[in-house]
């Protein structure tokens, strides 16, 4: 045989210098739950080791992520019921506590590339990504709310807004008054094709926003379609979007690549809670070892063609290359 390709896996040497996808700390953004208070650490009971942190315990756990290596970080509101209405007015009040947050964190580590998250659910009464009347979604209607709360984040001093509601045309719309706020500066990071998974639940867990009634099918995209997920992304594209996500990340790796392969512009993907909530389980049992599968879980929405991941394993991976 004059062709072996087990030649270039004789040893650790070859194998790294053969090597064709790359997955480092650069590569992954940390999701961080935030809550008002003080002295709060609560664990997520179904996604272990992540918690709800309050603004004081939060900033040491940033600097611990930070000297690992990690610099990119997105931040979910855990919001009180009693602050909630059907308009999310709170997303966007003077006093609120997610807004401070962001504006502390951002003076204490100016270096850090802070996202956020721009739907109505963690503030909204009902629980859905956008406004309800008569058991509705109305689009149109939610999109101007969906700016006074981006362009609130922009001030307070996100670097990338992660609109997360699927409304339709809300890039274009963000885009135009964001600009005409002056933050044109401000990167939009689109949540282009977001299905409705199953994948979910301990997000849900963790910030208590599941819908009060019905479900989110209207506007989270069918897990049966691919071909949507190009005309969604090509809207993006064209209403100006700086990068677009794909949610969750490994049932939909063949999403990531479809989108990597026909825009050039950077994609992302979200390893949602679900998904890691399944290898923290089987390793807690002995079924996997923990270290290997969580690489190659990453490494494979890498290698679809992901240039950033969101995912709750970014602080032990950074842990685990030290």
């Amino acid at each position: 045989m004059r062709r072996r390709p087990r030649r270039n896996r004789s040893n650790q040497g070859v194998r790294s210098m053969v090597e064709e996808t790359k997955l480092s700390t650069e590569n992954l953004i940390y999701p961080l739950f935030i809550e008002d208070g003080v002295g709060v650490k609560t664990e997520i009971k179904s996604l272990k080791d992540n918690f709800r942190w309050s603004l004081d315990t939060l900033l040491p756990e940033i600097e611990a992520c930070v000297k690992l290596g990690l610099d990119k970080f997105v931040l979910f509101p855990a919001v009180k019921e009693s602050l909630k209405d059907s308009i999310a007015s709170y997303s966007y009040a003077q006093d609120n506590f997610y807004l401070n947050a962001i504006h502390k964190i951002k003076s204490e580590f100016p270096q850090l590339s802070l996202m956020s998250d721009v739907a109505m659910d963690p503030y909204s009464s009902d629980g859905h990504d956008g406004l309800v009347k008569n058991n509705r979604i109305l689009n149109d209607e939610t999109l101007p709310i969906l700016a006074k709360m981006a362009i609130a984040q922009a001030q307070a001093g996100i670097d990338i807004l992660g609109p997360s509601d699927m409304m339709d045309g809300r890039i274009g719309f963000l885009r135009d008054e964001l600009d005409a706020s002056g933050y044109s500066d401000t990167s939009i990071m689109s949540y282009t094709a977001k299905y409705a998974s199953a994948f979910y639940e301990p997000f849900r867990d963790a910030l208590d926003s599941a819908p009060k009634s019905g479900d989110k099918k209207t506007y989270q995209m069918n897990p049966a379609n691919k071909n949507e997920a190009l005309l969604e992304a090509e809207l993006d594209f064209q209403e100006g979007a700086d990068m677009m996500m794909v949610k969750p990340a490994t049932c939909y790796l063949d999403i990531i690549h479809v989108l990597k392969e026909n825009f050039d512009i950077p994609i992302t993907a979200y390893n949602v809670s679900g998904e890691c909530a399944m290898i923290y389980a089987a390793s807690e049992k002995g079924w996997l070892d923990y270290e290997t599968s969580m690489y190659e879980m990453l490494l494979s929405i890498r290698r679809a063609g992901a240039d950033g991941i969101l995912t709750y394993f970014a602080k032990d991976f950074a842990k685990f290359q030290q």
